[in-house]
């Protein structure tokens, strides 16, 4: 199983940007689906979530109502839609997978990260 993030760039503070993470080697609706981000020396913080159905989501306070997490089941991928862009915005973004402990195997991670992708937010 794997996770491989794209989109991440410059933008100018104000911006928009989409961030993709294409999921493949399991079957993408067993995995509940989530964007993390981490600034230099500091911890990997939480930025959104999504349920492996599709039915939920949730946000860190600071991205609220500016980010948008979906999920394309057809594409095994999901997306990351940033508006309002700020410079604080700026980290390196990574893609993480959670499986849902009912569709659990031994074969398969439970759980699995990208390598990540930059997003700069020039002010």
């Amino acid at each position: 199983v794997q996770v491989v993030e794209s989109g991440g760039g410059l933008v100018q503070s104000g911006g928009s940007l989409r961030l993709s993470c294409a999921h493949s080697g399991y079957t993408f609706s067993n995995y509940a689906m989530s964007w993390y981000r981490q600034a230099p020396g500091k911890a990997r913080e939480f930025v959104a979530g999504i349920t492996s159905n599709g039915g939920r989501t949730n946000y860190a306070d600071s991205v609220k109502g500016r980010f948008t997490i979906t999920r394309d089941y057809a594409r095994n991928t999901i997306h990351l839609q940033m508006n309002s862009l700020k410079s604080e915005d700026t980290d390196v973004y990574y893609c993480n997978g959670k499986v849902v402990p009912a569709f659990a195997r031994p074969e398969y991670p439970a759980e699995v990260w990208g390598r990540g992708t930059l997003v700069t937010v020039s002010s």
